[in-house]
């Protein structure tokens, strides 16, 4: 009998916490700051290796792919999209000045019927997901046979096409490459509402190299390695500039190869040498910051003569800004690399957030290895790498002008949390943290159109911080129980 009347006691009083609201009062605590760290991965079109899957497919059936591979970043806590718009002089947006891409349709100049990239953005936006822009500069080709259309560069400007092993590549030293390459950039910077443009490894093109280092094809140009570099440096410096004239908040990353110098550091081997063979000089974009920030392609396993951790930590010796490396997920039990687990991506996402200085972050070669689930990594992440939301981090080399912090008001019962919070004008994002116990999580990135989050459980206390375009927070608003 006793035994009943407690029972009903315990019931009576859940019943009662579930159905009385508590309001929660303004507090002076402090909250840890919004975990920070990007969470990238590439979607590259070129080949179709990410998206579209392949040529041809209608725009809804395009369409539903990309909302699948925005679903699943969300579903991983990832915070950013490194989407490839210009894969060979052609665009996957609406463009002026370049024909629609034949990876849409398989007809270049063919249009898919709607904007991929307007698309990418609304939808990716609405995820919270950042889009970086991916363009690569030179490459007008990846094979003699392509088809293209009748105002693509190799036919309007066949003067400054070069043929290099199976690529059709416009000439990096000739003016009109460069200035092409740049209006294509400020196209986009100026018309799409994108958070981020990025650029890879091709900048001359990889030869062939021999057993004693030496390249088996000379990109047919006619200059010297040092004056490659030049022009190479000089259309990163003027690129970087020109993007921060029109949107300073908009991030420039680069690509490199993730090897500057055979070599360097000591013990390092390759056989390309990027500095030499790709006019790359990679380490003085990062110490001159001609970059927000950095993707060494970081792909060899931890340990080895190209190991992980040594390139990781020599990179971020070398400059300020950030180094995000990229790391090949595409590996994991890959004929490139037989036997890799999906350990060794989680032991390197752990040591991109502990080796060196500057905020954490990584990139993912590529989404496709996410979608595939290679080896099971992407339970592994969710249970070991991503369990809370994180923020990407600031540029406090562009502005550290903190935004206004929001109004914040929060009424909860038993189950869960209604927080609610005032609008605040210039904000991209809102960042929503709670503390359960003694432990604060950062538990939302929201975008600026959301002013509302349900929180499940009983939270002790509640922050909410304002995020302004350029990643920087406001004082967290704070209340408590």
């Amino acid at each position: 009998m006793l035994h009943r009347i407690l029972n009903i006691v315990y019931v009576l009083g859940i019943l009662s916490s579930t159905t009385i609201a508590k309001n929660y009062s303004p507090s002076q605590e402090n909250p840890p700051v919004v975990t920070r760290e990007f969470r990238a991965a590439w979607v590259a079109s070129v080949y179709n290796i990410d998206w579209p899957s392949r040529k041809g497919l209608s725009a809804s059936a395009q369409q539903s792919e990309m909302r699948a591979i925005l679903d699943q970043m969300v579903r991983l806590k990832m915070n950013a999209i490194i989407f490839q718009v210009r894969p060979n002089a052609d665009a996957l947006y609406r463009s002026r000045i370049e024909p629609w891409s034949p990876w849409l349709t398989g007809t270049m100049g063919r249009s898919p019927g709607y904007d991929p990239l307007a698309y990418c953005i609304s939808h990716a936006h609405a995820r919270g997901i950042e889009v970086h822009a991916w363009f690569n500069p030179y490459r007008a080709s990846p094979s003699e046979t392509m088809q293209m259309s009748s105002n693509h560069i190799t036919r309007t400007h066949p003067s400054l096409i070069r043929r290099f092993k199976t690529y059709k590549w416009m000439d990096p030293s000739h003016t009109t490459t460069q200035q092409r390459a740049l209006s294509v950039i400020l196209d986009v910077t100026r018309r799409y509402d994108i958070d981020g443009i990025h650029i890879d490894d091709y900048f001359y093109p990889y030869p062939d190299v021999g057993s004693n280092g030496m390249p088996k094809q000379i990109f047919p140009d006619g200059k010297s390695p040092s004056q490659r570099r030049s022009y190479v440096d000089s259309f990163v410096s003027n690129m970087y500039a020109s993007v921060k004239k029109s949107k300073p908040w908009v991030r420039v990353g680069i690509s490199p190869f993730g090897i500057w110098k055979p070599g360097v550091p000591n013990g390092t081997t390759a056989s390309i040498n990027a500095y030499e063979h790709l006019a790359a000089d990679s380490r003085k974009w990062l110490q001159k910051g001609w970059c927000d920030y950095l993707s060494p392609q970081l792909y060899w396993r931890i340990s080895g003569p190209q190991g992980y951790s040594r390139l990781l930590s020599w990179w971020r010796s070398q400059g300020r800004r950030p180094v995000w490396p990229g790391i090949a997920t595409a590996r994991i039990k890959s004929t490139e690399d037989p036997g890799r687990p999906a350990s060794e991506i989680i032991n390197q996402v752990q040591l991109s957030r502990s080796i060196g200085r500057n905020y954490a972050g990584h990139v993912h070669w590529s989404m496709k290895s996410l979608r595939q689930n290679r080896g099971g990594i992407t339970g592994e992440l969710a249970k070991k790498s991503y369990t809370t939301a994180a923020l990407v981090p600031p540029m406090p080399w562009i502005s550290s002008t903190k935004p206004t912090a929001p109004r914040l008001s929060a009424k909860g019962k038993r189950s869960n949390v209604s927080v609610k919070w005032s609008s605040v004008r210039g904000a991209a994002k809102y960042a929503v943290q709670a503390r359960y116990g003694k432990n604060w999580f950062t538990t939302h990135i929201l975008t600026a159109a959301n002013t509302s989050v349900t929180l499940s459980g009983s939270p002790e206390a509640i922050a909410v911080s304002s995020v302004d375009r350029f990643g920087t927070t406001s004082t967290p608003s704070v209340v408590a129980r």
